[in-house]
């Protein structure tokens, strides 16, 4: 029963994407043009032993182009092996618009790139014990929408709108006399995207564990492979105050290999984070 409503859900989101429904292989469920389309698991955030047995199976079968589509992706996901490997990997998300049969009959539903995030970590001092900072260095996501020729047809004299075209948010706006349509960039520059992040200088401190019935119906605990993110420090946007520090605040740090997260939510409440590893 699961299996088959699985199925249909996979059916779904591959008719939303435009991709051919394949049988042939382990890991890909489709084909769209000369990439194949894997679809990540429907309960679970795309882990990075998924990511790797998708890359098995591309390198087996002499396959270099992928897409991999996900509700969700786990924290820290390491996508490294594909560019040993010389796979061309587009990681995209799964809107929720795929449940909208209307949206996908009309050919609506836009499946849009994960975020890239490039951070930089600044190590200052002498001795075991050091003061760390983290520099975020560039964000970038890519969205996109249906023709603004339609939403300009609907404006109203004196109105606007923020719309996403062409991957970048613009605000068009319709003059109340002359009824002549205006365009506005919002997002100049990467920063701009950004609406919040924040730091957790020691990420592997905190395991996530979840309570779970065994086969003998006893209730245990579990770890499930992930870290709980502990938001050590923050910079975010204000409707007074729409400056964003892209330096945190500095932490004393001992000796060692530290795992650092960074969480950034874009402007439209999407979440990516990344992980890096600081060496003391």
């Amino acid at each position: 029963m699961l299996e088959n409503k699985e199925k249909e859900f996979i059916k779904l989101i591959l008719v939303a994407y435009k991709a051919e429904q394949t049988e042939s292989y382990k890991t890909f469920v489709g084909k769209k043009r000369d990439r194949v389309v894997a679809v990540g698991p429907i309960n679970f955030p795309v882990s990075s032993q998924f990511i790797n047995e998708v890359l098995e199976e591309c390198v087996i079968n002499q396959i270099t182009k992928v897409d991999i589509l996900g509700f969700d992706y786990e924290m820290g996901l390491d996508t490294s092996k594909a560019h040993e490997y010389g796979i061309d990997i587009q990681l995209k998300v799964i809107p929720r618009e795929v449940f909208d049969k209307k949206a996908v009959e009309k050919g609506q539903v836009k499946f849009y790139d994960v975020a890239f995030i490039e951070v930089k970590p600044v190590v200052k001092g002498k001795g075991n014990t050091k003061e760390v900072s983290i520099e975020l260095a560039d964000f970038s996501v890519f969205y996109n929408q249906d023709d603004s020729g339609e939403i300009v047809e609907a404006l109203r004299p004196g109105g606007s709108k923020v719309v996403v075209k062409d991957g970048q948010v613009v605000k068009i706006s319709k003059d109340k006399k002359t009824e002549v349509v205006t365009e506005e960039i919002l997002t100049k520059k990467w920063s701009d995207w950004i609406d919040y992040w924040a730091v957790d200088f020691d990420f592997s401190s905190r395991k996530e564990i979840i309570k779970k019935i065994n086969q003998k119906g006893e209730e245990i605990e579990e770890w499930t492979g992930d870290y709980i993110f502990d938001n050590e420090w923050q910079s975010f946007r204000t409707k007074k105050d729409r400056n964003l520090e892209l330096t945190s605040a500095t932490k004393e740090m001992p000796k060692g290999n530290h795992k650092v997260a960074v969480k950034v939510v874009d402007i439209f409440g999407n979440d990516t984070t990344k992980v890096i590893e600081v060496k003391i």
